[in-house]
């Protein structure tokens, strides 16, 4: 018999907001648009200590009821080597993404592609030595490797807790960063930057450096709302919203709508007797993803479900559902663009393997 045996406890530490799924439960609701083609453009897959969200436990959200036809597996520390150099431990988690993306595409499990496109993690702050490392991860999965997310986010205050560990401030300007950074497109790699928005002078200084190298700015923007953010939100809406217009006018930088029920975002959803619906939830959302479809047009920006990090808060049927709301007064044409074509298009994923031609 196959013994499971989690992470320890020292590795990771627990959940933000746990997935309750009695909770999520209680509210239902029918599908908006069923047949609206979908690639969720940020998803992650792990198996920690109270938090296992594997194969299984994406499939059960994505089968959900929304047409799910591919998704983008984000680096998150997954499934890393236990031995062997230190910077080709993370090469652990492509592999492990690619074996998830070999099973879903037998077809077995549906029609859906998960993780056929992946962004993994190779320390960029290596400098040009990361090139060597970078081509390991594309041997590790040379049709699905897509690009690279370190994790930059940081607040300058020390307020905001980030679950993955704290982040040295400044790393996005580093020379060493920059160097590696260099290295991506060259090698046909895309960058996933995940960035609070006091960082986002950074993220600018950064695309108008690399202005050949495709920027994919995470979670909206990251504008944080907790600790002082909270206190004056006025102030952290018209910071975000005035580099986010620096962001748009860079030809080179998509930006992703979701990750926005995480812990920093805070909604408070997770503090109801009931789970949000849909309409609370695009209310929620709209005066962050409003501005950025405005700013960087539908051409430019893709909805992401950020499972399971945003489940703490809400379903998956029920995030999809309200990101159709917010999407509802604009053309089919742009809905396939913000909802899958795009995705498709930055992450390089073929329409025909995925079935989007159908659309």
């Amino acid at each position: 018999m196959t013994m499971h045996t989690a992470p320890t406890t020292t590795t990771f530490p627990p959940a933000q907001i746990p997935v309750r799924e009695a909770w999520l439960s209680l509210h239902q609701e029918d599908i908006l648009e069923a047949d609206l083609p979908i690639v969720d453009a940020h998803h992650h897959l792990w198996d920690r200590p109270g938090q296992r969200y594997l194969l299984d436990q994406f499939l059960h959200d994505t089968n959900s009821g929304h047409n799910i036809l591919a998704s983008i597996y984000i680096q998150c520390r997954s499934m890393y080597r236990a031995s062997g150099p230190e910077p080709l431990k993370p090469v652990g988690e492509t592999e492990f993404a690619n074996g998830i993306a070999a099973q879903s595409a037998s077809g077995i499990y549906g029609k859906l592609r998960a993780c056929a496109g992946i962004v993994a993690f190779a320390d960029l702050a290596l400098g040009k030595q990361v090139r060597a490392v970078l081509e390991v991860h594309l041997r590790a999965a040379p049709e699905r490797l897509k690009g690279i997310r370190n994790m930059t986010a940081s607040d300058p205050s020390g307020e905001i807790s980030a679950g993955f560990g704290k982040v040295r401030s400044g790393m996005l300007t580093e020379p060493g960063f920059l160097e590696g950074f260099a290295e991506l497109a060259p090698l046909g790699l895309s960058a996933d930057i995940w960035a609070y928005h006091p960082q986002l002078p950074e993220v600018i200084a950064l695309a108008r450096m690399f202005p050949e190298t495709s920027i994919i700015l995470n979670h909206a923007g990251g504008p944080l709302n907790e600790g002082h953010y909270r206190e004056n939100r006025r102030k952290t809406m018209r910071d975000w919203q005035h580099s986010m217009e620096q962001l748009a006018g860079m030809k080179n930088v998509t930006v992703k709508l979701g990750g926005l029920c995480m812990k920093i975002g805070g909604l408070g959803f997770n503090q109801q007797k009931l789970p949000p619906s849909s309409e609370q939830l695009a209310d929620a959302f709209r005066p962050i993803v409003q501005p950025c479809i405005d700013m960087f047009g539908p051409e430019r920006c893709m909805f992401e479900s950020n499972f399971s990090m945003d489940k703490g808060m809400c379903s998956y049927a029920v995030l999809w559902n309200a990101f159709k709301r917010l999407a509802c007064d604009y053309s089919r044409e742009e809905k396939i663009a913000m909802f899958a074509a795009n995705a498709a298009r930055v992450y390089r994923l073929s329409a025909t393997d995925i079935g989007l031609q159908a659309y």
